[in-house]
């Protein structure tokens, strides 16, 4: 056999086997590939068929190690597991491999380590002869499912006498540790108590193939979305190496590949909980988009987010997907950004300075003062300038007599709304005093440009259908030029964050056609105050909604903590509707979070640091403490450098260095994940802060908008988590701990 044309997979479980093993096999795997891919049948190598099996195989990895492969065809292999030599030949019969006929996918189990792994630690001890009787054995876990419907549902055949034997949950996560992906999600979500047709419904038929499997072509499984493998050299090195601890960043499962590929008729919505994968949908539905395009040049799909880290991560994540050729068709930048370079290509006179929004607060106070007005609330002032007098263009006093208020809670009468016309006139004319302008200001400006510029296209589309499909030269040339819509896809991500001001400028800047806009983002982790109802904004997503439910960051014991934090408050989807996150699970498995009091903040930092120092070999840079102020932040790092631990703060730009524990304030670890995660100073008075519960009789309607705000600040916090989470507060607990405590029993003080 030549090795000129030979393919070489790594299977998604095996990769997570090797991570396991020690770095210089690692390395030993590396060059194994090379040696593989050159001559599969060097004497070096000693490449055999394994007895009793008709496509699996074994190779020398090193004196200690073999590769397990499975033969797809003459010269396409897959790689399903590394073993120690001395455990490739005892069990040979319990070896397992198979296309699931649901998925269409390739599923590998070892029988004996699950034996072993999950069901033997827990195997009964032989009974003492003494009288008293045994208690009753426990009941099956799985027992009112029969053989035929456990593999309807997914799950593989294999594993079925496996399942029937399982009686505790500890025995369950353990499967699902070395499970097929689809067996894992299916028996969860049984064992979470949802009923068999709701199983069927929301976890097997989104994966599940359209054709009938043959389950003899192992060749066709390999290349179908449910088998998850690494072929490149890069792909395989990241993977060996492990240190993108994030491996659910990588691959589309099954029911992302449909939502990235799906043809829409108008603007669409994905949303999820934390760690669903909306983004990498995102990015892929980019690359899905741009790979359509026709030859050229230009940049016509535009990826935006709200912020500048996070435009940034979403440009190095494509250039990793798609390489330079697939940046040069899109335009990535942040939607302030965006909104910016709009207004100053229209008036390049306009250069005032920019503030941010507590600066703006703060001209609001000073504008009361010096009127003497002491009725009114800065911030209520501010949040109805930006959220009804910007958000809706109103630009007269009777327009904003009869502007929608929903949502704003505190009603106003007709002789305040007068007061606030008045009041919010002069903020403006402050402002351009001062020389300065708001994003929000910029950002409606942005919106009134584009709507302008989408009457003159739609205008020019008009008069060319009149004059039977001819250009009209002068119209054209009078418009400054041949105008056309900036783009022809929008994908957007993290959505609930976005102005109203911000989706009137994004309608606007594309054709409203088939697959105009694509969006990503979930209510439950907004955290400003930008509530909107895209179908009074020109963006129908009716019908065109899809949810992601499964977790491929998250614990379900951290995911539980953080579901509790939530509590059962009440969050739209965007458009009019509530939103859910029913159903959403994770199949990683993991401790318990770990909760503790202390007597001041002092103590609560060093006994951070002193569990830092505990953690021993995990990297600073995979660690991160979140905290509720940016003079906690500082603390906190100053204390840990006490300590002879390296800190780095994150800013605005992200962290401020490149290797240390990463801190900062809570808002600044959205869209950020950590093996590691610290909330720190959660502390009753701090999360909330004291100043909404204030406002608890004197506007109730803003205390449940705000309170719903701060819940969903910790619960984006706290599902930064990977492989743990630890919650630190000093005198009394934040109320939105108090269901966790409460079911918890156990604080470390």
């Amino acid at each position: 056999m030549t090795g000129k044309n030979v393919t070489l997979r790594l299977l998604d479980k095996a990769d997570r086997e090797i991570l396991k093993l020690p770095r210089p096999v690692k390395g030993a795997i590396y060059d194994f590939q090379h040696k593989f891919k050159t001559n599969p049948d060097s004497a070096g190598l000693r490449l055999k068929q394994l007895q009793g099996h008709d496509k699996l195989h074994s190779a020398r990895v090193n004196d200690e190690y073999r590769a397990l492969l499975l033969r797809l065809a003459d010269d396409d292999w897959l790689i399903v597991s590394v073993k120690h030599r001395k455990d490739v030949y005892a069990h040979l019969d319990r070896l397992t491999y198979s296309v699931n006929r649901v998925t269409g996918g390739i599923e590998y189990v070892d029988l004996q380590v699950v034996q072993e792994e999950v069901l033997s630690p827990a195997a009964p001890r032989t009974a003492p002869p003494a009288e008293p009787a045994q208690p009753a054995a426990p009941e099956p876990l799985f027992a009112k499912w029969s053989e035929q419907e456990l593999t309807d549902l997914g799950v593989a055949p294999s594993l079925v006498p496996v399942v029937a034997a399982l009686t505790t949950e500890d025995q369950l996560l353990g499967l699902v540790e070395y499970a097929p992906q689809l067996s894992g999600e299916v028996l969860l979500a049984l064992y979470d108590g949802k009923a068999y047709d709701d199983v069927l419904e929301q976890v097997t038929a989104p994966v599940a193939v359209p054709d009938p499997v043959d389950p003899e072509d192992f060749r066709a499984a390999v290349d179908r979305p449910a088998t998850i493998v690494t072929t490149s050299d890069d792909a395989l090195r990241e993977a060996l190496e492990g240190e993108d601890f994030g491996r659910w960043k990588v691959f589309l499962h099954p029911t992302q590949a449909k939502l990235v590929g799906r043809d829409y008729n108008g603007p669409a919505r994905v949303g999820g909980g934390p760690g669903t994968g909306k983004t990498i949908v995102a990015l892929h539905r980019v690359k899905h988009l741009v790979e359509r395009l026709p030859a050229g040049r230009t940049k016509p799909v535009l990826l935006t987010t709200y912020n500048k880290n996070l435009a940034a991560d979403l440009r190095s994540r494509l250039l990793a997907l798609g390489g330079e050729a697939l940046l040069s068709r899109v335009e990535i930048s942040h939607v302030d950004q965006l909104a910016l370079r709009t207004v100053r290509e229209a008036e390049p006179g306009n250069r005032k300075r920019i503030v941010d929004e507590a600066q703006a607060v703060r001209e609001w106070r000073s504008l009361l003062d010096e009127l003497g007005e002491d009725g009114w609330d800065a911030e209520f002032l501010h949040d109805e300038w930006t959220q009804v007098i910007l958000g809706q263009a109103v630009t007269s006093r009777t327009d904003y007599f009869r502007a929608r208020r929903a949502g704003r809670g505190r009603t106003v009468s007709r002789a305040e709304r007068a007061e606030i016309w008045q009041l919010a006139e002069r903020f403006t004319q402050r402002l351009d005093r001062l020389g300065v302008q708001t994003w929000d200001q910029i950002a409606e400006r942005a919106a009134q440009l584009e709507a302008g510029r989408a009457r003159r296209i739609q205008d020019i589309e008009r008069r060319r259908e009149e004059a039977g499909g001819l250009d009209n030269v002068h119209v054209a040339d009078g418009s400054g030029g041949w105008l056309r819509y900036r783009y022809r896809h929008i994908v957007v991500d993290e959505a609930q964050d976005l102005r109203p001001a911000h989706w009137k400028m994004l309608r606007a800047m594309t054709a409203p056609d088939r697959n105009d806009l694509f969006l990503v983002g979930d209510t439950h982790q907004r955290i400003y105050k930008n509530q909107v109802t895209l179908g009074s904004l020109g963006i129908n997503i009716r019908g065109r909604s899809s949810r992601l439910s499964l977790s491929y960051r998250t614990t379900r014991q951290i995911l539980r903590s953080a579901l509790n934090v939530l509590g059962e408050e009440t969050y739209d989807d965007l458009d009019g509707a509530a939103e859910t996150l029913a159903g959403f699970r994770s199949v990683l498995s993991g401790g318990v979070p770990d909760l503790h009091r202390l007597a001041d903040w002092q103590e609560e930092r060093e006994a951070i640091a002193a569990l830092i120092a505990s953690w021993g070999e995990v990297p600073h840079e995979q660690i991160a403490i979140a905290v509720p102020t940016n003079d906690m932040a500082r603390e906190v790092a100053y204390t840990l450098r006490q300590h002879g631990i390296m800190a780095l703060e994150i800013g605005p730009d992200g962290p401020l260095g490149d290797s240390g524990v990463h801190i900062g304030t809570m808002f600044r670890f959205k869209g950020l994940e950590y093996r590691r995660m610290i909330l720190a100073g959660v502390t009753d008075g701090l999360v909330p802060r004291a100043a909404i519960q204030q406002r608890r009789t004197t506007d109730p309607a803003r205390y449940r908008t705000e309170m719903q705000r701060a819940r969903s600040l910790l619960f984006v916090a706290a599902t930064r988590a990977r492989d743990s989470l630890d919650i630190f507060w000093h005198g009394e607990a934040s109320p939105f701990l108090r269901e966790l405590i409460e079911t918890r029993g156990r604080v470390t003080a």
